[in-house]
């Protein structure tokens, strides 16, 4: 059922067993809240869900032990990237 959880590849990738667990807990919590899915599966267990989105790399636990997407992360670094500067206004 969970062939993800019985490599070890998993556990690395997340840095470790209680990471991985903090992860897949605080991820189950969002998508009982409503969150949508990051991956598109046949199957309305969540459990699954959260071990595809971690195995394709949607989501990670930032500094603070919080979820991160992807998409966060995309728009983080968007809204940091310095703007386009034109010589011609110089």
């Amino acid at each position: 059922m969970l062939e993800e959880l019985k490599e070890e590849e998993i556990v690395n990738k997340i840095g470790g067993r209680f990471k991985l667990s903090t992860l897949i807990q605080k991820r189950l919590v969002q998508l009982n809240q409503g969150s949508r899915a990051l991956v598109s599966v046949d199957t309305h267990d969540k459990m699954s869900i959260v071990l595809q989105e971690i195995v394709q790399d949607k989501i990670f636990l930032n500094m603070e032990n919080e979820v991160e997407t992807v998409e966060d992360l995309d728009a983080i670094v968007a809204a940091s990237e310095a703007p386009e500067l034109d010589p011609s206004d110089l």
